[in-house]
């Protein structure tokens, strides 16, 4: 496991929610070669989804660039191991 090296660069999600989406991300490079990113951010998003309901989007790679308009709470961007993790909730009150 390895949530306890992950390298927070942005977020508004409270610290439990913090701690949840970087151990998901441990499991994930457990589970999956850390090339298979689509594999990785499914597995994200789909815990996520059980955990706090549907609307979650994941982005997991080494080089990406993006801007979102996410639900106030539910956006963190992080780095764990080679790669970057972008994971946020998606809905009505984001629009």
């Amino acid at each position: 496991m390895l949530e306890g090296k992950a390298v927070i660069q942005e977020t508004d999600m409270p610290s439990m929610m913090q701690a949840q989406a970087m151990v998901c991300a441990s499991q994930a490079l457990d589970l999956y070669d850390v090339s298979d990113c689509r594999c990785i951010a499914a597995h994200i998003k789909k815990e996520f989804d059980k955990m706090h309901g549907s609307g979650w989007q994941c982005v997991v790679g080494s080089n990406f660039g993006g801007f979102f308009t996410h639900c106030q709470g539910t956006f963190i961007y992080f780095c764990l191991e080679s790669l970057s993790f972008l994971l946020f909730k998606v809905g009505p009150s984001a629009f």
